[in-house]
């Protein structure tokens, strides 16, 4: 830490705001135009040479994204436009932890002071340990980034294959075979709806049974802890499909776990063990799901004798089970990537504060 220094955080980098774009302005081209939390498109013309990073100002503040191409910032973020000699992945991760979104103007609609921020004292390594520290989390971002390519490109196999058996028949000669059938969804898969438990159970500190309230819990497949309650009413178990029955009716993830479900969800449990072909099917009833969520609706839902009668195409043994056997597989590696994700993600997430501060020596970290 001897060689870590104190400075006005306008001293480190110096902070715009972003450029006024509306929506119908924009010129589709190559260069993203990024906004509070995400790239909102793609414009043909650009503002800042890559690289940048951007924190979100307006509406959803403290959101830190690093754009590797010559991009467009929106008004609604701040952007990094001098990182007067900084390492410009550690001036991400340092803003990360820095947690700017506590830092706000006071107004009624939440806005990044940026004259106050710059003025906030704070404390930095040197260049080379900057660069080291970057590696080292961004190493681990790396591979968090590229096993979601890699299940993404598994699913999309998956779902494909769902699509030409099961929806365009292609195995079959674009015909739905012998022995197959019309059903309802209540004669291959058992549904429960969810129940929440009474709010004073409920706790952050992983005492009792991991709960889901609601879609706002789902992460791109499988949902994320948060709750916790020691009175679990209705239970999902471990590979449910988990499908939300409140606006936006018919979002999905997988339960990672055996789990206690509020009544924002219901899960979705395979009658004769063919959880994967349960979840694909459940992915395809799309259309029908969105009839929930259509006008007239003053806040879309589903019951349970409505989600019962989903129609369905019901396979026969053979077949289903020549399915599951193949995607099975593919839903297992997706699995076993996501886990280690998560793994990934709480090193990262503890290391974070931990390299930054200086608490950990750079050098003792092996990766």
């Amino acid at each position: 830490m001897t060689e870590w220094k104190e400075c006005k955080l306008g001293d480190f980098i110096e902070l715009h705001r972003g450029y006024d774009l509306t929506k119908n302005s924009i010129i589709p081209g190559n260069y993203p135009v990024v906004c509070s939390t995400s790239i909102m498109g793609y414009h043909n013309e650009y503002k800042v040479k890559a690289p940048g990073v951007v924190i979100g100002r307006s509406g959803t503040l403290g959101e830190v994204q690093y754009i590797d191409i010559d991009f467009w910032p929106h008004n609604t973020s701040l952007y990094v436009s001098d990182f007067k000699g900084n390492n410009p992945k550690f001036v991400k991760y340092f803003l990360q932890k820095f947690g700017t979104g506590n830092v706000g103007s006071g107004s009624a609609v939440p806005t990044l002071n940026r004259n106050h921020i710059q003025s906030l004292t704070i404390t930095i390594p040197p260049l080379e340990t900057q660069k080291k520290i970057a590696k080292i989390l961004s190493s681990l971002d790396d591979k968090i980034e590229n096993n979601n390519k890699i299940n993404t490109n598994l699913e999309q196999q998956a779902q494909a294959l769902f699509k030409s058996w099961f929806i365009d028949f292609d195995p079959f000669g674009g015909k739905m075979p012998a022995g197959w059938k019309m059903g309802k969804l209540s004669e291959i898969a058992e549904i429960t709806m969810g129940q929440s438990p009474d709010g004073k159970s409920y706790n952050e500190d992983g005492i009792g049974t991991v709960f889901y309230q609601g879609r706002a819990e789902f992460g791109i497949r499988f949902p994320t802890r948060r709750l916790f309650t020691t009175e679990p009413k209705r239970m999902a178990k471990k590979f449910d499909t988990l499908m939300s029955v409140r606006a936006p009716v018919g979002d999905t993830n997988i339960a990672n776990e055996d789990c206690c479900i509020g009544r924002g969800l219901a899960a979705i449990h395979s009658n004769d063990n063919h959880q994967s072909f349960i979840h694909y099917t459940v992915l395809a009833l799309r259309s029908q799901l969105d009839v929930f969520n259509g006008e007239g609706t003053v806040f879309g839902c589903i019951n349970r004798d409505a989600l019962n009668n989903m129609e369905v195409v019901i396979p026969s043994k053979s077949d289903l089970d020549k399915f599951e056997q193949i995607v099975a597989s593919l839903d297992a590696d997706i699995f076993n990537r996501s886990e280690e994700n998560r793994n990934l993600t709480n090193l990262r997430d503890t290391l974070l504060p931990k390299l930054m501060s200086g608490e950990i020596e750079v050098d003792s970290v092996q990766i």
